[in-house]
């Protein structure tokens, strides 16, 4: 069946998302534009996936738990996860390896963690939007062990991309799928490099605002709408 996803969605606990990126608003805006499957992937965090996938089921929507983790080589990668505790289990991980400096909100924004209600439990001290001192390889063999598939991000773009700060495309039998932006005309994108025709590709939104989120454009074939569905589809 098709399936309409956007994959890459911040929250409020990204410093650079808008603090109205609240669970439920995220949810509904979904909701709204008819998506089935979607994923909120903050910088190096989960900690809004729990109230983001409790607020899902409620609206009939699927909810992967995930975050968008930037590497040593600053590289930013898409990291989907089968569940909550896999994903909480990476950003244990994550937290380990992100350099202990701390957040300035009057520079990088707000990082807030909430409930389903979209009430504040708290503020993350630290700051999220840095390198982690994770490898591009330390990430893939991290999340392959929790059960979760690696999406490199908005590939298109000239920078925290994998080919834009590596050059190209290591040669990891599991990267299947890689990310345009929202925008990116794929068409023209491949005719410039015709040596990525080898990949599937998905486009996601990097929403950092509620109107960014993706409409019912962007679509994978599935056999069910399932998370477990989508990471086995993504690694084959």
């Amino acid at each position: 069946m098709i399936v309409y996803t956007d994959l890459h969605i911040h929250s409020a606990l990204s410093p650079c998302s808008d603090n109205e990126m609240t669970p439920n608003n995220i949810v509904n805006m979904a909701f709204l534009k008819q998506l089935d499957i979607i994923a909120v992937t903050d910088h190096n965090s989960a900690e809004n996936c729990v109230a983001v996938v409790e607020c899902a089921k409620k609206r009939g929507i699927v909810a992967v738990p995930g975050m968008e983790l930037e590497t040593r080589e600053e590289v930013h990668l898409v990291c989907l996860f089968p569940g909550i505790d896999e994903a909480l289990d990476m950003q244990k991980i994550v937290y380990n390896a992100l350099p202990d400096i701390k957040n300035r909100e009057d520079i990088f924004g707000e990082q807030i963690v909430m409930d389903a209600g979209d009430n504040v439990l708290r503020h993350v001290d630290r700051l999220l939007l840095t390198a982690s001192n994770l490898s591009v390889e330390d990430v893939f063999s991290h999340v392959a062990a929790l059960g979760g598939v690696v999406i490199p991000a908005h590939v298109d773009r000239d920078s925290y991309s994998i080919i834009s700060n590596l050059g190209i495309i290591p040669e990891n039998p599991e990267i299947k799928y890689l990310e345009i932006s929202k925008f990116c005309d794929k068409t023209k994108y491949l005719e410039k490099n015709p040596h990525l025709g080898r990949f599937n590709f998905i486009r996601s939104s990097d929403a950092h605002s509620l109107g960014d989120i993706l409409e019912r454009e962007n679509s994978i074939e599935l056999e069910e709408i399932s998370i477990e569905c989508l990471i086995e589809t993504l690694k084959k």
